[in-house]
C-alpha cells in the first residue's frame, strides 16, 4: 500500500485526478471489464455503506436528465426535505455535483470525504488488470464521495443523475423510490450502441423490482424495450402520452409554462394541475417538467408530504447554469450545453420561438466522440457568423482544422438552395472566440455558446464577467 497523503482540497483533487477518468478519454469503454458494480458495491462498503437506506431518485436519459433533476430536487426542496443532488460533469468546480439543499459540498468536507475514500481505494484489490481498470475509477470514487455525503448529511432524499448509460453506472447501485428515463436518443453510440434500442436497454438497466418507473420516451423502439423491462422487473410504468401528458402553456422570453395531466385509469382517479410555471424555458423543459411532476405524484402515493405550493415553488426556482441560460441581453447571449443532435434540436427550437435578432453568431466546439457532423448540419444554415474553436482543459477536444473541414463539407451540402451561407472563422482558444464574437455582434445581435458541457464551462465566467453589467 502506498502513503496516504490527503490532507486538503488541493490534495484531494491531486488524488481524484489521478483516478481513470472517463471524462477525460475519447475511446470509453462500457463493458464488465472496466465498469463494475461489484467494484463499487466492495469500495462503498469499506465506508459503512452509506447507499443503503437511503431514499433515492434514480434518473437516466440521453438528455433532459440533468434539468429533470434539478426540478425534483427543487420541489422536495420546497417541501421542506434536505434533499441530496448528485450530477455531472461539473461547470465551475468538482464539488458541485453533490449539492444539498442547493449549496455544493464544501472544500473542508469534499477533503474529509476524499481522505476517507483514498483509505478505502488502498484496501480494495483491484479487479483485472491495471490496464483494465486501474482500480476504482474518478467517477466511481466521486459517486461513493456523495454518497457518503448525503447520508452523513442524513438528507431526506437523493437525487441522483446517471453518468453514462444506466446499467452499468456507478450510481446504480442506489435504493430508488422512483426511477426515471428521460428521452431516448443518439449519444455515446460506441459506448451504448447503434440503435435506439441497444440503447434504451443499456438506461433501462436502472429499472429496478417493483420500483415505480417513469418514462419521457416517445419513439417506438425504446419504448417497447422500457415496455419490456419494466413487465419483466414487475416495476409499474408510467409514459408520456399514456399514463401522464402535458400541453404548453404561455410563455415569455425567460420562462415558460404548462399545464400537467393524469388521466383516470385502472390505478385510480386522475390528477390535473395547470399553469405551472418553470424556471428553465422551452418545449423540451416542460417535457422534463412533465416527467418530474408524474414521478413527485409517485412519491406522493408513497406517503411523502409534497402539496400543490411546493410543486410549483420548485419547479418555478429550478434552475441549471449553462442549460439556454440567458446571460446577457444585449446583445442577447445564450450558453448551451448542447453536444449531440436531439439537444441542439432543441436548442434551435427556442431560439427560433423566443429570439429575433439582427443578426446571428455561433461560437461552437464539440468533442471527438460526438456527432460533430450532425450538430452542424443543423447549426450552420441558422446562423450569419460561425466563430469555430476548441476547448482547452479537457483532451477531448476536437480539433480546430478538423471542425472547419467538417463545417465546409456541411455547407457544401446546403449550397445548392441558394440560401446565403455564415462567414466561418477559426479562433485558437474559446477566449478569443469570445473576442471574435462580441466585436462581431451589435446590440441587437444574438451569440450562441453551444456544443460541449466543456466549452460552457471554460467560457462560462469569461462570459459573465464580460456581460456583467447585462447579466441576468
Amino acid at each position: 500500500m502506498s502513503r496516504l497523503l490527503i490532507s486538503d482540497y488541493p490534495s484531494a483533487l491531486e488524488f481524484l485526478l489521478g483516478r481513470i477518468n472517463f471524462e477525460r478519454t475519447v475511446a470509453v469503454p462500457y463493458h464488465t471489464g472496466a465498469f463494475k458494480l461489484d467494484r463499487m458495491r466492495r469500495l462503498l462498503s469499506l465506508v459503512g455503506d452509506p447507499h443503503l437506506g437511503l431514499a433515492a431518485v434514480h434518473i437516466a436519459g440521453t438528455k433532459g436528465k440533468g434539468s429533470t433533476a434539478a426540478m425534483i430536487a427543487g420541489v422536495l426542496q420546497a417541501a421542506g426535505m434536505r434533499t441530496g443532488l448528485y450530477t455531472s460533469p461539473h461547470l465551475a468546480a468538482i464539488e458541485e455535483r453533490m449539492a444539498i439543499d442547493g449549496a455544493p459540498c464544501s472544500r473542508e468536507e469534499f477533503a474529509t470525504l476524499a481522505a476517507e475514500l483514498e483509505e478505502a481505494v488502498e484496501k480494495l484489490p483491484l479487479f483485472g488488470t491495471a490496464k483494465e481498470t486501474g482500480g476504482p475509477t474518478f467517477f466511481e470514487v466521486t459517486t461513493a464521495m456523495a454518497f457518503l455525503h448525503f447520508a452523513r448529511r442524513k438528507v431526506d432524499c437523493a437525487v441522483l443523475e446517471v453518468g453514462l448509460g444506466g446499467r452499468l453506472d456507478s450510481t446504480n447501485v442506489c435504493q430508488p423510490k422512483v426511477t426515471i428515463i428521460t428521452s431516448i436518443s443518439f449519444d455515446h453510440t460506441r459506448q451504448l450502441g447503434s440503435t435506439l434500442a441497444a440503447i434504451a436497454g443499456e438506461k433501462a438497466g436502472i429499472i429496478k423490482p417493483g420500483v415505480p418507473v417513469i418514462s419521457g420516451v416517445v419513439k417506438d423502439e425504446p419504448r417497447e424495450v422500457i415496455r419490456r423491462v419494466a413487465r419483466e422487473q414487475g416495476a409499474p410504468l408510467f409514459e408520456r402520452g399514456k399514463e401522464f401528458d402535458f400541453v404548453t402553456g404561455p410563455a415569455g422570453i425567460d420562462c415558460q409554462a404548462l399545464d400537467y395531466c393524469e388521466p383516470d385509469d385502472e390505478r385510480g382517479p386522475g390528477y390535473a394541475v395547470r399553469g405551472v410555471r418553470l424556471g428553465m424555458f422551452g418545449a423540451h423543459q416542460a417535457a422534463n417538467a412533465a416527467v418530474a411532476i408524474c414521478a413527485v405524484r409517485r412519491l406522493v402515493e408513497q406517503g411523502w408530504a409534497i402539496d400543490e405550493a411546493a410543486l410549483r415553488s420548485g419547479l418555478a426556482s429550478a434552475k441549471v447554469p449553462a442549460r439556454i441560460e440567458l446571460i446577457s441581453d444585449r446583445p442577447v447571449v445564450i450558453l448551451d450545453v448542447a453536444h449531440n443532435v436531439a439537444s441542439i434540436e432543441a436548442l434551435l427550437g427556442v431560439l427560433a420561438d423566443r429570439f429575433r435578432p439582427r443578426r446571428r453568431i455561433l461560437i461552437f466546439a464539440s468533442s471527438k466522440d460526438k456527432d460533430t457532423a450532425g450538430m452542424l448540419r443543423l447549426l450552420l444554415p441558422r446562423f450569419d457568423e460561425v466563430v469555430l474553436t476548441r476547448y482547452i482543459e479537457n483532451p477531448r477536444a476536437v480539433e480546430i482544422d478538423q471542425l472547419q473541414q467538417l463545417a465546409e463539407k456541411a455547407l457544401g451540402a446546403d449550397s445548392s438552395n441558394g440560401d446565403a451561407q455564415p462567414a466561418i472563422h477559426a479562433a485558437a482558444t474559446p477566449g478569443e472566440a469570445w473576442r471574435i464574437a462580441r466585436g462581431l455582434a451589435g446590440s441587437d445581435d444574438l451569440i450562441c455558446i453551444s456544443g460541449s458541457f466543456f466549452l460552457a464551462a471554460e467560457l462560462r465566467p469569461v462570459v459573465q464577467l464580460a456581460t456583467l453589467g447585462s447579466a441576468r
